[in-house]
């Protein structure tokens, strides 16, 4: 009996070299370390370490840093390992000590992998990128507040400071390439110009009509950057016909407006041709239960029979698609609220949620191929839970390699066992059923706010 007992503990030793970083076994083969996290100082919070209590934090449900401590004080247990204070302070500051260009090295080496292993699927022979802008927003502390601000509209302790955030994804795979982010006072165009240096010739960017404008288009050109963006409505002057090709179809030579923007100097703006020969298609979006809508979108793509009109709104149609990426990496991976209290944190956390949903990402690609399937028609929610109750049990199984190898097969056969229906023009309105508690609105700070304990037995006047 005691033989057995002895064997049983010594089994548990050796099958927790992992556990605490239990995400190792299933995605760390995705990520390199090499030249990264140097560090010259003992510490038992080291920088890989960090780093994957870190991902584990954002794998996490809760997302809490006391239970990733928790989990890391079982291991130290479990392995024989000096105990450590259970004071969540210490990992706080380990994180703090993670450089942040070392955080965007580790993203942009996992991109690279990922598309080495699952290149970009082109469309009509490019790979195509779409762009969309979202928000953020973090606890509410005066060095947040400093650098991302809250809105203008809401008073002064009733808000909390706001990250405004353009992603470039790559709409074949819906990984994300890169990301730029700021205040509110910048504006989604000027953000989406920062990323540009990352786009290679052949590109082709996939945009709304936030980001369609006349030097927009001239500059990526410049790159042998095709567009694809929707018209803007006010985009109605100083548009000349050339060519029509269909009666939904034709080439038209936008004029250059007197009007100078403000991102550009007067001598940038008179530097630029006084026309711009492009193609403009109307595209119609039918939606159930809503009015047919008519759709203008402008290229630089011309030759309209290598590019036919029913692939743009095709293409077009899904640039939807960025939507739900957003959705994806905010709602399933609780991005959307940041738990950090100082900005130099906020900027880790955010990289960190990208590297997190990078991983998923490569998981559905991996387990696209395997079964021959489309990743987008995998879930993404799926895959996240799949992944939080596959790891604990592959960590343990990371010695024996046949055992490894059957649960990885196992895993990839349940990502991709379990595809999501293909609803093209599903239409859900955006309104919550359940209704809220009737908690009073916080219309003052909280230190100044009285709450009114009967206020339900008020009637108006």
């Amino acid at each position: 009996m005691k033989r057995t007992g002895y064997r049983l503990k010594t089994m548990a030793r050796k099958n927790a070299r992992s556990s605490f970083d239990e995400l190792i076994g299933i995605l760390g083969k995705w990520l390199c370390f090499e030249e990264l996290f140097d560090e010259t100082r003992q510490s038992i919070f080291t920088a890989e370490t960090t780093f994957w209590m870190f991902l584990a934090q954002v794998f996490a449900a809760d997302g809490a840093c006391r239970e990733v401590l928790r989990k890391y004080q079982a291991w130290r247990a479990l392995t024989g390992k000096k105990e450590i204070s259970p004071n969540t302070g210490g990992y706080c500051q380990a994180r703090a000590r993670l450089p942040l260009c070392d955080m965007r090295t580790v993203h942009e080496r996992l991109v690279d992998r990922i598309n080495e292993e699952s290149p970009l699927q082109p469309w009509c022979g490019h790979p195509v990128i779409v762009v969309d802008g979202s928000s953020v927003s973090m606890p509410d502390t005066p060095e947040n507040q400093e650098r991302y601000p809250q809105p203008s509209s809401q008073k002064q302790g009733c808000g909390f400071p706001v990250m405004r955030i353009v992603v470039y994804f790559a709409l074949s795979s819906g990984i994300i390439l890169d990301v730029a982010k700021s205040a509110l006072n910048v504006g989604e165009a000027a953000l989406s110009r920062s990323l540009w240096d990352m786009l290679k010739s052949g590109d082709v960017l996939l945009t709304d009509r936030g980001f369609c404008s006349y030097a927009d288009i001239y500059y990526l050109g410049s790159r042998n950057v095709d567009c694809v963006m929707r018209s803007h409505q006010r985009r109605s002057i100083g548009v000349k016909k050339v060519k029509q090709m269909s009666s939904s179809d034709r080439l038209v030579h936008w004029c250059k407006t007197k009007c100078c923007p403000k991102w550009l100097s007067k001598a940038q703006w008179n530097a630029l041709p006084d026309i711009l020969l492009l193609r403009e298609i109307k595209v119609t979006v039918a939606t159930p239960g809503f009015r047919t809508q008519n759709v203008t979108v402008v290229t630089t793509l011309l030759d309209h029979k290598q590019f036919p009109e029913e692939a743009f709104a095709e293409l077009y149609r899904r640039r939807w698609l960025a939507e739900l990426f957003l959705r994806d990496i905010k709602i399933a991976m609780n991005m959307d609220v940041l738990r950090c209290k100082t900005p130099d944190m906020v900027d880790k956390e955010l990289y960190m949620h990208l590297i997190a949903y990078n991983l998923v990402r490569a998981l559905m690609l991996q387990a696209a191929a395997k079964k021959q399937r489309a990743p987008l028609r995998l879930s993404f929610k799926g895959t996240v839970a799949t992944v939080r109750q596959w790891a604990p049990l592959m960590a343990s199984a990371s010695l024996f390699e046949p055992l490894y190898q059957q649960m990885l097969d196992a895993m990839l056969n349940a990502i991709a066992g379990d595809p999501v229906p293909e609803r093209p023009d599903r239409a859900e309105p955006r309104a919550r059923k359940r209704r809220p508690k009737n908690y009073q609105l916080l219309t003052k700070p909280r230190r100044e706010f009285r709450e009114c304990p009967h206020r339900s037995k008020y009637v108006k006047a």
